[in-house]
């Protein structure tokens, strides 16, 4: 049976506007630029440019108010343009930004040395045994990944020629042109994995005449004694080889001369774009007093169009002398809002730029002392919340803000979200970063004896011993986000 009845509830929903600025928070200053010009192209109301002193004398001429209570259209044109010279939305400018400091927008150009094109160059200088090996040989350049390793296994090598190229070839064959691949330039190129690069390395510096007793030690090292090699498990290759220390040593400083990522100094794709970090906020040490700016590159000035609002003039002075038609009407509507749209636009460009300078200006005086120094140590425990209650605005907000942004400071270019970190006490009680923690662990382990390396039980007690109270699976969780591996690994002759 059903039945009809009345209930109250409550709701929240975000406008278009409150959206649209959410999604330009979240985005960094280098992305800022393509999404300005995304709008300036599906918007025509919606220009580059500064209002002159001559627009704006015409605007105060030309008062859209109209003093007298004639019949409004449906949409009330002339209470919009009231509206429109109120608000004053014509031009966004960058605050932040002065004549004088006018900035080149465009980006460095980086001359790309492509890794397969130094390739196939030295491809081309090779005499290849069959008419398929060159074939063959691009095919083994395209599968070498950005390290330099060719990850894929022969087989499927040649299930790749046979149905992309319609080429039939056999892993020998395979083989064979990846054989005189390997000597080619960087050293270790196209090799299979770590063990194999290095090997490479070596011979071809011996083949070189550069073989001594400290290369064939190694070279035997990497060819029968990786798995203890790559395990630093000294005592044991000291008794596999029969060697003593000094030997041993000399041997790894041989092999910790080569490249284990032979690619390293290329680009592997010849189309891809290099990737700059460009600063959204810039603090200055001006001396002793911070100065905050926002880099303001990206961004250029926005105004609306003066033919878009030259039009809903003349749609005013036709409507007064009444030769107003349906379609003036329709034209009417649609101008008014793509210039509503831009408004909209500009606006939340400015609510950004408000909202990521108060979020960046209570970063900076919370951490204050950092900045100055640059010491980590000096970085006090800080989580959205408190930022959220220096500015008043929500913790989602200030999270969109501290995401993917990066600040330029004089001791380099650091990630905003790096500086939020939880607290620990300490055994007077104080709350400490665990930004601080880390550097700390960081410091011990740097001046550990790499003879005898610390433990994490260890670097637990150190810890205890400087007042921090840490349990050891947090040490190993610290030491990992560090990038430090464990102490077996740090361990050197």
């Amino acid at each position: 049976m059903l039945r009809q009845s009345l209930s109250q509830k409550m709701s929240q929903k975000l406008s278009p506007q409150q959206i649209q600025l959410m999604k330009l928070l979240q985005i960094p200053t280098v992305a800022l630029e393509q999404r300005i010009k995304e709008e300036l192209e599906n918007n025509p109301a919606l220009e580059e440019g500064v209002t002159t002193v001559e627009e704006k004398e015409f605007e105060e001429d030309n008062d859209y108010e109209s003093k007298e209570n004639d019949d409004r259209t449906e949409f009330e044109v002339d209470d919009y343009i009231k509206e429109y010279e109120e608000d004053d939305p014509t031009i966004y400018r960058n605050q932040n930004k002065s004549p004088d400091q006018e900035e080149d927008n465009q980006k460095p150009i980086e001359v790309i040395n492509s890794l397969h094109d130094h390739l196939e160059k030295q491809l081309g200088m090779v005499s290849l045994k069959r008419d398929d090996d060159y074939a063959i040989a691009l095919q083994i350049l395209g599968s070498i990944d950005q390290d330099g390793y060719l990850r894929r296994e022969v087989d499927a090598l040649v299930d790749d020629l046979m149905f992309t190229q319609n080429i039939i070839t056999t892993p020998e064959d395979v083989d064979r042109v990846l054989s005189q691949i390997h000597n080619f330039d960087p050293p270790g190129i196209a090799a299979r994995d770590l063990q194999e690069c290095l090997e490479i390395q070596l011979r071809q510096k011996m083949k070189k005449g550069e073989t001594n007793s400290r290369m064939v030690l190694a070279y035997e090292i990497l060819n029968k004694h990786f798995d203890k090699f790559s395990k630093k498990h000294f005592s044991k290759l000291l008794s596999s080889l029969d060697i003593t220390e000094d030997q041993l040593k000399d041997a790894f400083e041989e092999i910790l001369k080569l490249n284990p990522k032979p690619a390293s100094g290329y680009s592997l794709d010849r189309k891809r774009d290099s990737h700059y970090i460009i600063p959204d906020f810039i603090i200055n040490n001006n001396n002793g007093e911070l100065e905050l700016s926002l880099n303001s590159k990206n961004a250029p000035d926005l105004r609306i169009s003066d033919q878009y609002r030259a039009m809903l003039t003349t749609y005013k002075k036709r409507k007064q002398v009444g030769t107003v038609k349906s379609e003036d009407k329709e034209a009417a509507l649609f101008i008014k809002q793509k210039i509503d749209s831009a408004k909209w636009f500009i606006d939340a460009i400015s609510k950004r730029r408000d909202t990521m300078y108060r979020t960046m200006y209570a970063i900076m005086q919370f951490q204050y002392d950092f900045f100055l120094h640059n010491d980590q140590r000096l970085l006090k425990p800080m989580i959205l919340r408190d930022i959220a209650e220096m500015t008043g605005l929500d913790v989602s907000t200030i999270s969109r803000v501290a995401n993917s942004k990066f600040v330029q400071t004089e001791f380099g270019t650091k990630k905003l979200r790096d500086f939020f970190s939880e607290s620990i006490q300490n055994s007077e009680g104080e709350e400490v970063s665990t930004l601080e923690v880390k550097k700390i662990l960081a410091d011990i382990i740097e001046g550990e004896d790499k003879k005898r390396p610390f433990s994490d039980e260890k670097l637990r007690q150190k810890l205890i011993d400087k007042g921090y109270e840490i349990a050891r699976r947090t040490i190993a969780k610290y030491r990992e986000q560090l990038s430090i591996p464990v102490a077996r690994l740090r361990k050197e002759l």
